[in-house]
C-alpha cells in the first residue's frame, strides 16, 4: 500500500512539473513584441529624450500627429529625459486586443534604481494611435 501511494505522489509530482515546464514554455511566456514594434517604442522614447516632436508623431496616425503638441512633448521630456540618458531596460510584458488596437506593454527599469514606468504603444494599421507612459 505504501509503495503504491509513493507511486502515486511521485506520478502526480512529475504531471505537475510536467504542466508547469509546459506553462512557462508556452507561447504567452516567451512572448516577445515584434521587432518593428519595438523599435518604434524605441525610437518614441528617443525622440522624448531629444525633445523632437517630428521624430515622435512619425509613426503615429493622424489623431496622434494632431494631438501631440510640443509643450506636451516638453512636459514629458523635462520629467524622463534625464532618466532615459542614465539607461534602462525595456521588458516586454504582452500585448492586448483593445476597440481595434493591438496594444503592447513594456516594463522601463531605469539605471537611477527609481520608479519604474510602464509604456503603452497602441497600434493600428501599423500607425500608432497611442504612446502613454506611466
Amino acid at each position: 500500500m505504501r509503495r503504491t501511494r509513493s507511486r502515486v505522489v511521485s506520478s502526480r509530482l512529475r504531471a505537475l512539473a510536467v504542466t508547469l515546464l509546459f506553462a512557462l514554455l508556452s507561447p504567452a511566456a516567451l512572448a516577445q513584441a515584434p521587432p518593428e514594434i519595438e523599435a518604434t517604442m524605441k525610437k518614441m522614447l528617443a525622440a522624448v529624450q531629444s525633445g523632437s516632436l517630428a521624430d515622435f508623431v512619425a509613426a503615429g496616425d493622424a489623431e496622434l500627429k494632431a494631438g501631440m503638441t510640443k509643450p506636451m512633448l516638453d512636459s514629458l521630456s523635462r520629467e524622463l529625459a534625464p532618466r532615459l540618458r542614465l539607461g534602462y531596460t525595456a521588458a516586454f510584458l504582452g500585448r492586448l486586443n483593445q476597440e481595434g488596437f493591438t496594444v503592447y506593454l513594456w516594463k522601463l527599469e531605469f539605471q537611477d534604481g527609481k520608479d519604474d514606468v510602464l509604456v503603452t504603444l497602441a497600434v493600428k494599421g501599423g500607425l500608432v494611435g497611442g504612446f502613454v507612459l506611466s
